[in-house]
């Protein structure tokens, strides 16, 4: 068996591409702020990626930049101000941030409708709950994208999601369960591991361990979604061992080029449903 290779670029720039025409019709274009705390380079690839991709479709975009020693009322003040802007639509924080800063606090500060990262507790506990409003975290909206495209009745598969963030694992587990899969959520705890992955029909690997996962320990004919992004030997990797579960699974994503680029779509999905949702069309 060879596996299709789930093009990433190409499903999110179809989503780009109809964003760009739906943002067309609106009276006004919607405005993503996005707040940086110091200057880590990977941070600010991220954020320039974010703003250009914002750009394409349409949205606004206000960047807020702030020294890597500033205080966490610097920070709490900006967002209840951004909070109280009507015209923002939407309010992202790059992550990681410093250690001196609370991250959970700044987080939880975000007004729930403005929160397109979907991270604050009240659309976490949306998703909980199952309602369908609920700003999901852009990670796992894209996840479910893919699964949709390339396998679209999830009902009774095995899924097994490695690693329990609440930015990736966490949520995705749930969207699989609410989908009628039967979810199994592992972590670096986890005992026998690798006999857990050969039962799986769907495997979510977001553990941030380079080639963790070997080809061997792939259920033949599952999908494969790899969300780690490593740097191994000088070159970028996955979580999984891509070219021998290339061998096992019947669709896998790249590292780059898979769940990547649907996150940055996602995000740009949720900054426009947010802004619909403020002006009650």
């Amino acid at each position: 068996m060879t596996a299709v290779v789930i093009n990433g670029k190409q499903m999110a720039a179809d989503i780009i591409a109809e964003l760009k025409s739906k943002i067309k019709q609106l009276p006004t274009p919607p405005v993503l702020a996005v707040i940086q705390v110091g200057d880590d380079e990977a941070s600010t690839i991220y954020v320039k990626h974010k703003q250009k991709a914002a750009t394409e479709v349409g949205i606004s975009t206000c960047f807020y930049g702030f020294a890597k020693d500033c205080s966490q009322k610097e920070l709490l003040d900006l967002i209840h101000t951004l909070n109280k802007d009507p015209e923002v639509s939407g309010i992202l924080v790059q992550l990681p941030l410093p250690e001196q800063l609370n991250e959970q606090e700044i987080l939880d500060s975000i007004d729930y409708k403005k929160d397109v990262d979907g991270f604050h507790p009240y659309n976490v506990g949306l998703l909980q709950n199952g309602y369908k409003k609920a700003l999901l975290a852009a990670t796992p909206k894209g996840i479910m994208h893919i699964l949709d495209t390339v396998s679209p009745d999830l009902s009774g598969k095995h899924a097994l999601v490695l690693g329990c963030s609440v930015i990736v694992g966490k949520p995705t587990a749930m969207l699989l369960l609410q989908r009628g899969c039967t979810v199994t959520l592992a972590h670096d705890k986890t005992v026998n591991l690798s006999e857990l992955t050969k039962q799986a029909d769907i495997l979510v690997v977001a553990c941030g361990c380079p080639e963790m996962v070997k080809g061997s320990w792939i259920k033949d004919g599952a999908i494969v979604i790899d969300v780690g992004i490593n740097r191994l030997n000088g070159r970028l990797c996955g979580d999984v061992e891509f070219t021998a579960a290339c061998n096992k699974a019947s669709y896998i994503t790249p590292v780059p080029g898979g769940v990547g680029p649907l996150t940055v779509a996602m995000l740009l999905e949720n900054t426009f449903e947010a802004y619909k949702a403020q002006n009650n069309l």
